[in-house]
Protein backbone atom coordinates (compact mmCIF):
# COMPACT_ATOMS: atom_id res chain seq x y z
CA UNK A 1 0.00 0.00 0.00
CA UNK A 2 1.46 3.34 -1.06
CA UNK A 3 1.49 6.65 0.80
CA UNK A 4 0.61 9.93 -0.83
CA UNK A 5 2.66 13.11 -0.65
CA UNK A 6 0.23 14.90 1.68
CA UNK A 7 0.39 12.09 4.25
CA UNK A 8 4.20 12.09 4.23
CA UNK A 9 4.28 15.88 4.57
CA UNK A 10 1.77 15.81 7.45
CA UNK A 11 3.81 13.26 9.41
CA UNK A 12 7.02 15.27 8.93
CA UNK A 13 5.35 18.57 9.87
CA UNK A 14 3.91 17.01 13.05
CA UNK A 15 7.49 16.44 14.24
CA UNK A 16 8.99 19.58 12.67
CA UNK A 17 6.36 22.36 12.88
CA UNK A 18 8.74 24.98 11.44
CA UNK A 19 9.82 22.79 8.53
CA UNK A 20 9.73 23.66 4.87
CA UNK A 21 9.01 20.33 3.17
CA UNK A 22 9.29 19.64 -0.56
CA UNK A 23 8.35 16.14 -1.70
CA UNK A 24 8.45 14.76 -5.23
CA UNK A 25 7.11 11.45 -6.57
CA UNK A 26 10.13 10.17 -8.50
CA UNK A 27 8.52 7.33 -10.45
CA UNK A 28 4.85 8.34 -10.48
CA UNK A 29 4.02 5.14 -8.62
CA UNK A 30 3.37 6.48 -5.11
CA UNK A 31 6.26 4.38 -3.79
CA UNK A 32 9.46 6.26 -4.68
CA UNK A 33 9.82 9.79 -3.34
CA UNK A 34 12.47 12.41 -2.73
CA UNK A 35 12.08 14.90 0.09
CA UNK A 36 13.91 18.04 1.14
CA UNK A 37 13.26 19.06 4.74
CA UNK A 38 14.52 22.39 6.09
CA UNK A 39 14.16 22.97 9.83
CA UNK A 40 15.84 24.83 12.68
CA UNK A 41 15.48 21.61 14.71
CA UNK A 42 18.45 20.21 12.74
CA UNK A 43 20.79 22.85 14.19
CA UNK A 44 23.84 21.17 15.75
CA UNK A 45 22.91 17.71 14.43
CA UNK A 46 24.94 15.62 11.98
CA UNK A 47 23.38 14.63 8.64
CA UNK A 48 22.89 11.10 9.98
CA UNK A 49 21.09 12.43 13.05
CA UNK A 50 18.95 14.73 10.87
CA UNK A 51 17.93 11.87 8.58
CA UNK A 52 17.15 9.63 11.55
CA UNK A 53 14.93 12.37 12.98
CA UNK A 54 12.96 12.53 9.72
CA UNK A 55 12.69 8.74 9.42
CA UNK A 56 11.50 8.59 13.06
CA UNK A 57 8.80 11.15 12.22
CA UNK A 58 7.37 8.68 9.69
CA UNK A 59 6.36 6.41 12.59
CA UNK A 60 7.46 3.06 11.21
CA UNK A 61 5.96 3.58 7.75
CA UNK A 62 9.39 3.65 6.07
CA UNK A 63 9.94 0.26 4.47
CA UNK A 64 6.27 -0.61 4.79
CA UNK A 65 3.74 1.80 3.28
CA UNK A 66 6.62 4.02 2.13
CA UNK A 67 8.99 2.02 -0.04
CA UNK A 68 11.75 4.53 -0.86
CA UNK A 69 12.55 8.07 0.25
CA UNK A 70 15.65 9.91 -0.98
CA UNK A 71 16.23 12.50 1.72
CA UNK A 72 17.97 15.87 1.90
CA UNK A 73 17.98 17.88 5.11
CA UNK A 74 19.09 21.44 5.77
CA UNK A 75 19.21 23.75 8.78
CA UNK A 76 17.01 26.82 8.46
Amino acid sequence: MAMDIKEIELLIKESFPDAVVDIKDLAGDGNHYSATVISSMFNGKSKIQQHKMVYDSLKGKMGNELHALALKTKVS
